[in-house]
């Protein structure tokens, strides 16, 4: 018996059947003793068909307006739920995220919780209800719907554990765990029975789309542990948690990538102190995200800083830094698209040196070649071709063996 949260993304409640189906499983929870609080997504594609509707009125909706339009999505499902579970005898409630009490930023679209008022989510819980919380959203301090961005139901479902100290937090989706790699690029993909908070964070930070970052921070943070599940079966998912207490053999844990990379080199700039901070100011305060950065020192006093970009960014990030070449003067601006990111993460690399230099060795051997390079203490990062991003990371999988059919004690 315990208090358990769990979220059920778009696709685990993707039709009136898949809500039924959700229903029984909120229903076998209560039905072993416990209290349940359910954190839903909207139906599908619901969101997507939402921003398509705003898009036949204008090209540039109100932020304010569009996060109204949006949260919808997520109060149909709510109430849904609740109508499924009330039919079949169970008292339900459902919430909108502010009538959760969910408090944020006062910045649409992408929305940090600041706060949860969980008063009247244990009031409910205390009168032995199911309660039914509405994903992806909150209230500002000026009494307006914000959105959390993209993952803000894994966000919205996390934060709710910590604020009601539940005893564990349940992502249900439409995978059943965290894998090495994503199992639809790589056949021999495995699936993890745990991974600890820093690993699951690289993973979710480098592009791996099973949890959001946000949502992993919280985790870590207030120490809630977390399983990643599959709404369709029974079967066990993979536990994120601080200390993994299974495989600690693995050096490397998964490997995650991201196409849709490109690389910006800048030349000639002024070899100042006050040069990067003027320049990735500019960037950060235009919302270029900026990952990836080299810099070299050239002759005559100057330096060229390399950095990668989201692609989708490039007219923008070119943009600004023509308007900024009056209090910025460089020489040249080069920029090469259709590159990818290939990430390597685990744990074990603290005390396993030399994996970088295994990294490139494999990669090097299969002629891929690699046009930048960022480390931490548990990843290590590479910028290389779009076209061979699969090709790399098959390698690189098979390298550190972390094929489902290699025995963990032979690691």
């Amino acid at each position: 018996m315990g208090l358990r949260v769990l979220k059920f993304g778009g696709t685990s409640v993707g039709d009136v059947n898949k809500i039924k189906n959700v229903s029984k499983r909120l229903m076998e929870a209560v039905n072993n003793g416990d209290e349940v609080v359910a954190v839903v997504s909207a139906m599908g594609k619901t969101t997507d068909e939402l921003v398509g509707l705003s898009k036949g009125i204008t090209s540039k909706p109100s932020p304010r307006e569009l996060d109204m339009l949006l949260t919808t999505g997520e109060q149909v499902t709510t109430a849904l739920l609740s109508m499924a579970l009330n039919e079949e005898g169970y008292d339900a409630i459902s919430l909108t995220g502010w009538q959760a009490g969910i408090k944020t930023e006062t910045f649409h679209g992408n929305a940090r919780i600041l706060d949860i008022d969980a008063s009247r989510m244990n009031q409910h819980l205390a009168e032995g209800k199911i309660v039914i919380v509405a994903g992806f959203q909150g209230l500002t301090d000026t009494s307006d719907i914000a959105t959390l961005g993209r993952g803000g139901s894994d966000t919205t479902a996390v934060a709710i554990a910590a604020a009601l100290k539940a005893d564990r937090c349940e992502i249900y989706t439409d995978v059943d765990g965290v894998y090495t790699t994503d199992p639809r690029y790589v056949k021999g993909a495995r699936k993890l029975s745990t991974i600890s908070y820093d690993e699951m964070l690289e993973l979710a930070n480098l592009g791996a789309g099973v949890l959001h970052p946000r949502a992993v921070e919280f985790a870590k943070n207030y120490n809630i542990l977390l399983e990643v599940r599959s709404s369709f079966t029974n079967e066990p998912g993979t536990l994120i948690e601080e200390v993994v207490s299974m495989e600690q053999n693995l050096v490397v844990r998964g490997l995650a990538f991201e196409s849709n990379v490109t690389k910006i080199t800048i030349s000639g700039l002024p070899n100042e102190l006050t040069t990067l901070p003027s320049l990735f100011s500019s960037l950060a305060s235009n919302g270029i995200n900026v990952d990836v950065i080299i810099q070299s020192t050239g002759e005559k006093n100057t330096t060229s800083i390399s950095f990668s970009i989201e692609t989708a960014s490039l007219e923008l990030t070119l943009d600004v830094l023509r308007r900024i070449k009056v209090k910025l003067p460089y020489e040249h601006i080069y920029h090469e698209s259709d590159l990818a990111k290939v990430s390597i993460v685990g744990s074990g690399m603290i005390s396993n040196p030399g994996v970088a230099a295994q990294m490139f060795e494999v990669l090097a051997e299969h002629g891929i070649e690699m046009k930048m390079v960022s480390t931490s203490e548990i990843k290590v990062s590479t910028i290389v071709p779009e076209e061979k991003m699969i090709y790399a990371i098959e390698s690189l999988h098979d390298k550190f063996q972390l094929d489902e059919r290699t025995p963990v004690n032979q690691m």
